[in-house]
């Protein structure tokens, strides 16, 4: 099986955007009718989790890396490419020009985006948001919701914001945590 997996590469197919998951799971059970598992290793829609307040709930959400693209592992001999393009949601391959070749991924990219995917696994929990004194973000949560805000201080140890809301021409403070704003 080593031997098989030092020939492929990684490419990038084109896809409707939206339906990544939907055209990786129609990839997948392609490669298996046509039993070309040995010729497809991996499949990945490379994603991360976001957090937000809806409701007052903090709710995780599934939000794609690359919008509009399936990474395939594959050795791309006789009919496989023909059979990868022909899959509903797929446009095609990533190439250098329209129609041409498809390009594999440089090793470097695809160990960062591997890499990437792996940190997210790990640290679930782990959310930093970045934000800057002096930001302007959107409140989403609370009696203020749909508020534009200026951070005064941020405290990470806690995940808080001091903010400064405008109400009537006049300056209200306003302390939130990280999830119950967002950037604008």
């Amino acid at each position: 099986m080593n031997t098989e997996t030092k020939q492929n590469n990684w490419y990038v197919l084109r896809v409707v955007g939206g339906k990544e998951k939907k055209t990786a799971e129609s990839i997948e059970k392609e490669v298996e009718i046509n039993g070309m598992s040995k010729f497809v290793s991996k499949i990945l829609v490379p994603t991360e989790k976001v957090y937000q307040i809806r409701n007052g709930k903090k709710v995780s959400k599934d939000r794609n890396f690359f919008p509009g693209y399936v990474l395939v592992e594959a050795d791309l001999v006789g009919e496989v490419p023909h059979i990868l393009r022909r899959v509903p949601g797929v446009m095609g391959f990533l190439s250098s020009k329209k129609g041409g070749v498809p390009v594999p991924m440089r090793k470097s990219e695809i160990n960062r985006i591997l890499g990437k995917v792996d940190e997210m696994a790990v640290s679930v929990e782990n959310v930093n948001i970045p934000f800057v004194i002096g930001e302007i973000v959107k409140v989403i949560d609370g009696p203020f919701n749909s508020f534009d805000a200026e951070i005064e201080a941020i405290d990470e140890q806690r995940k808080k914001l001091k903010l400064m809301v405008k109400i009537f021409g006049r300056k209200t403070p306003l302390e939130l945590n990280f999830m119950q704003v967002e950037k604008i």
